[in-house]
């Protein structure tokens, strides 16, 4: 594990520029990768896995590999690798953009306003607002917090400090790609498997700490565990399902159900079913939930930073 303490201080960083800014404004890098990957896909696009692994390949590894060479030319220059890690950081890191959203739906919602709610809500999550009334969009708000708080924020931090900023910026790569290419259409149900499995896998670790996380830190820690030991692999995800079983119990909440995605409705096991439905007032407590989980996981990241050096100076010391 390489999570040292320039990694924390530089992770620390990012997330301080992520609260305090949002995301990148001008020339996100990730709205460049995912340029990029659009662009080779153009090139690659045939209804084969195969080709679907190669173009994960050559985006994720690309990415990935590119910031392990910019990570080894600043080795050893504390103040670079500070810089580098805090701009990794900041550029992978999507919380600060996660909570406006849910805030803004939250609001509208609050206001009466439930036709702006259905205009935001597509850019927080992909359900389709046409079919939902205002405690459906509440509800939307809730799952699409619970899952992005591993996707946007535990994740990223968790494989930084496996893997330094190439775990930062490998762990966004392969997100975002599952984000293009990973769903089950006929254009991407062969192309993107290779995408969405491996997302599925770069997601484990991240979601059982949000899970635990989420369980410890919200107001009800007995009913998380309690669902996310008996929901959780209901869910046809293997990530989302802890995640929102957790943040279903911890709140007190029922998620799941009658889900429309463009038109296609799919009729998922109900989380925690013995909690009430969910209310506008929940989307702060989630929010609230969500970022004391992002912030746990960062102090998390430093303890075992730690552990794993005091280890190293047994071991050289042996």
């Amino acid at each position: 594990m390489r999570a040292d303490r320039t990694f924390a201080y530089g992770a620390a960083a990012g997330l301080v520029a992520d609260l305090l800014l949002g995301d990148p404004r001008r020339g996100h890098p990730v709205a460049a990768f995912g340029r990029a990957a659009g662009a080779v896909e153009r090139l690659l696009w045939r209804d084969h896995r195969g080709r679907g692994a190669l173009h994960t390949l050559v985006c994720a590894g690309g990415a990935a590999g590119a910031a392990a060479l910019v990570s080894r030319a600043v080795r050893g220059r504390p103040a670079a690798s500070f810089a580098l890690t805090a701009a990794a950081t900041w550029t992978v890191v999507g919380g600060t953009s996660l909570v406006r959203e849910a805030r803004a739906i939250g609001g509208a919602l609050a206001a009466g306003d439930v036709e702006v709610a259905r205009e935001r809500l597509p850019h927080l999550c992909g359900r389709d607002p046409r079919s939902l009334d205002a405690d459906g969009i509440a509800r939307a708000v809730v799952e699409s917090v619970a899952e992005n708080t591993s996707d946007a924020v535990v994740g990223a931090l968790v494989w930084g400090a496996l893997a330094g900023v190439p775990g930062l910026v490998g762990f966004r790569a392969v997100n975002t790609l599952d984000a293009m290419v990973g769903h089950k259409s006929p254009r991407y149900r062969r192309y993107g498997w290779a995408s969405a499995r491996l997302d599925d896998v770069a997601g484990w670790p991240g979601a059982r700490v949000t899970a635990g996380l989420a369980a410890l830190a919200g107001p009800d820690t007995r009913g998380a565990f309690r669902a996310w030991r008996a929901d959780a692999d209901r869910h046809p995800s293997p990530n989302a399902g802890p995640v929102e079983a957790a943040f279903a119990g911890a709140l007190g909440v029922r998620l799941g159900g009658t889900l429309s995605y463009a038109g296609r409705v799919e009729h998922r096991p109900v989380l925690n079913a013995s909690g009430r439905p969910v209310e506008v007032a929940d989307i702060e407590r989630a929010v609230r939930l969500s970022r004391t989980v992002g912030l746990l996981t960062l102090a998390c990241a430093v303890v075992a930073g730690a552990a794993v050096r005091k280890g190293r100076t047994w071991v050289a010391g042996c």
